[in-house]
């Protein structure tokens, strides 16, 4: 019998260097998503203004545009794409499933659901009310769903109870909010706004309104890692190991409905995003969900970035919306990915 021989001191070290010079990589890639998404635009705006309106604002057209427009956008952008990426690496982790993503839970559907209710019922007009019902939306659905996958379950919700009662929940409230939209034509136009997912028009206050659940949904992912990658080996496993499989699936649905639900009710529906990226972020990170994490947070961010650039700049001088540039440039590139190789199984 042949024994497996534990990796050498020198081993472990060339992994965590190499592992520690692809995360510099795409910090420094994001880092140039972030500068084109400042630079580039639909109003062309030459560097050494985009440089003005950075450094030195004195009220022109072009700071205006850089100060109120381009910023707050990258900003969301940012925290969106982080969101979305560790999103998607969790709920593929916790359901064992290649193609989950956030809204499988729920998320997306409780948000629209609840957008388009605060319309109908309390007359809600405004985009900064709308962000508080989608979020309190996407999370009721979650625990929702996350009480029914426990129903049945032996010590607490399995990869199969969780997906199939999110697809419940999700199809339910779907055709629920498919019915109240019919109903009145200020609440079609702003799921059908939203729906497509978008980050333009999204000030400053939408950022830090969003900000606090984005951060407590990352700390929350950081704690659920380390019992993640034992609870990949199987549940029983991982209690063998000592971890609590129950309180694990907890920590990893309340990440997952943190960042997801305040990423999906700030910018609408950009669940491709979170299907995607762990996809990309996993060949370079391996199984360790202690570095995919952050490995799909960044090429998450990334991807969004760029995606939106792109929507700026192929319908000038209109715009395409982020959302529907995703869906263009990842579904051939997803199926191709597909094709070439093998999905990681989980």
């Amino acid at each position: 019998m042949t024994v497996a021989r534990p990796p050498s001191a020198g081993g472990v070290r060339t992994v965590r260097r190499r592992r520690l010079l692809v995360l510099t990589a795409l910090f420094a890639t994001l880092a140039a998503a972030v500068a084109l998404s400042i630079a580039v635009g639909a109003k062309p705006i030459s560097p050494a203004d985009v440089w003005h309106g950075l450094t030195d604002p004195s009220g022109t057209e072009n700071d205006i545009v850089i100060q109120s427009l381009r910023l707050p956008r990258t900003a969301i952008g940012i925290m969106a794409g982080i969101a979305l990426g560790v999103a998607g690496a969790l709920m593929q982790g916790h359901t064992r499933n290649p193609l989950a993503d956030p809204g499988l839970l729920g998320v997306t559907q409780g948000a629209a659901f609840a957008m388009v209710l605060s319309i109908l019922v309390l007359g809600v007009t405004g985009l900064y009310g709308y962000i508080w019902f989608g979020l309190a939306g996407a999370l009721i659905a979650s625990v929702g769903v996350f009480a029914l996958g426990m129903v049945g379950g032996r010590g607490g919700p399995t990869p199969v109870t969780l997906a199939l009662a999110g697809t419940a929940v999700s199809a339910f409230l779907y055709a629920l909010t498919s019915t109240m939209v019919l109903m009145d034509e200020q609440a079609m136009d702003v799921f059908r706004f939203w729906q497509s997912g978008s980050i333009a028009a999204r000030g400053s206050e939408i950022a830090w309104q969003v900000l606090p659940f984005i951060a407590a949904g990352l700390v929350l992912a950081l704690v659920n890692a380390p019992a993640l990658n034992a609870l990949s080996l199987g549940e029983d496993v991982a209690r063998a190991l000592g971890q609590n499989v129950t309180l694990t699936r907890t920590v990893g649905v309340a990440a997952i409905t943190l960042l997801s639900g305040a990423s999906v009710a700030a910018c609408g529906a950009l669940s491709f995003l979170g299907l995607m990226v762990p996809h990309l972020a996993r060949p370079l990170s391996g199984p360790d969900h202690r570095w995919l994490l952050p490995y799909s947070g960044l090429l998450g961010a990334c991807a969004l970035l760029l995606a939106d650039v792109v929507g700026r700049v192929v319908a000038r001088p209109g715009e395409l919306e982020v959302g529907v540039v995703l869906a263009m440039l990842g579904a051939p590139f997803f199926i191709a990915l597909v094709r070439r190789r093998k999905p990681i199984r989980l």
